[in-house]
């Protein structure tokens, strides 16, 4: 990415993460970092779907949210609802484009310099069908985590109360326990995930007629071939909000307050403590035919992961898998994603 492009940019990020305190200074800094690891990408497309992520969260994150803070409450029992996400949050979402951005940075600026170095100064550098399999990881990780993203920040906004995803009989939890689905939120993950895809479109350099003769250039990008990547990556997108569900309902417990039956909330994601005993200011509410129950309880889940660890593992594990996937699709082989295979 050009620096006169990249530079304001990154500081339009900045600012705007500052102004509208969506991101704490532990964020900021770990947002500034991503912004520079998808900079140094030679195509646009990395820092314009971390653009698109950023700007689509945080929006989604203010709609109705008054009204999504008194459907929670917080770990200190203040009124829940999502207050600026610190560094690891950002990490937990970023990391792994990141990486897979570096990555492919790394190859094309070694095919660049390879174009620089033959007599064929007429070279291209556009992405053709059955290409590099890290742009599919660095697509599906922000297609899974802003369908991730949106269907928490708003299904929890349903009408319906959501169903426990891992339940065999899709029993009703109360709103915000992980693992629980919507109609609304499954529908607003769908969204998320059409939201990156089509960005990704618009920015993604395709073979076109003019560079297939051209050297490392390719051949041009059918209708087909076009509609099989939208429609694959945003089914994929959609499937990582579905599989965060799953991971969360098992992995991660959902904590309840006895009195109010509203889910408690980790201040950054983190988990909730159940105590066996209540504390010395709870004993009068919590005291029961002589004995003490505790003020919480745990919904569901085993208690083996946080939010962000959760985030993570199905960033990861979804991206990853998308490109297993085009590898075997496209007859690529693995090996091509690490730095060794950059200069073939």
């Amino acid at each position: 990415m050009k620096p006169i492009i990249a530079i304001p940019a990154t500081l339009l990020l900045v600012y705007r993460a500052y102004s509208k305190k969506s991101l704490t200074p532990g964020g900021i800094l770990a947002a500034t970092l991503t912004a520079i690891a998808h900079t140094i990408h030679p195509w646009n497309l990395p820092f314009v779907l971390l653009i698109v992520f950023f700007l689509a969260g945080t929006r989604a994150t203010h709609v109705k949210e008054n009204v999504k803070a008194s459907l929670t409450l917080k770990s200190g029992g203040a009124s829940g609802g999502e207050g600026p996400r610190n560094h690891v949050q950002v990490f937990a979402n970023s990391l792994t484009a990141s990486i897979f951005s570096v990555l492919h940075a790394y190859q094309l600026r070694s095919r660049q310099q390879a174009l620089l170095n033959s007599p064929d100064d007429a070279g291209s550098l556009c992405y053709a069908w059955g290409g590099d399999l890290l742009v599919i990881g660095i697509i599906a990780n922000y297609a899974c985590v802003a369908a991730d993203t949106l269907s928490s920040e708003l299904g929890i906004l349903a009408k319906g109360e959501p169903r426990l995803i891992t339940s065999l009989r899709l029993r009703k939890v109360p709103r915000g326990t992980n693992g629980g689905v919507t109609l609304t939120g499954l529908a607003a993950g769908l969204l998320g995930s059409i939201t990156i895809v089509t960005a990704a479109m618009f920015f993604l350099p395709f073979c076109t007629d003019e560079t297939a003769g051209r050297l490392g250039g390719g051949a041009p990008w059918s209708v087909d071939q076009r509609r099989t990547l939208i429609l694959g990556l945003t089914l994929w997108g959609f499937l990582g909000s579905v599989v965060d569900s799953i991971l969360g309902g098992l992995f991660q417990s959902s904590v309840k307050d006895i009195r109010s039956g509203k889910i408690v909330e980790g201040d950054g994601g983190i988990r909730v403590l159940v105590s066996e005993k209540p504390a010395p200011e709870e004993t009068q509410q919590t005291k029961v035919d002589g004995t003490h129950k505790p003020s919480r309880v745990v919904e569901n889940g085993w208690d083996l992961l946080d939010n962000n660890d959760v985030n993570f593992l199905m960033a990861f594990g979804m991206s990853f898998g998308a490109m297993m996937v085009a590898s075997w699709y496209w007859q690529v082989p693995m090996s091509s994603i690490f730095p060794v295979s950059a200069g073939a």
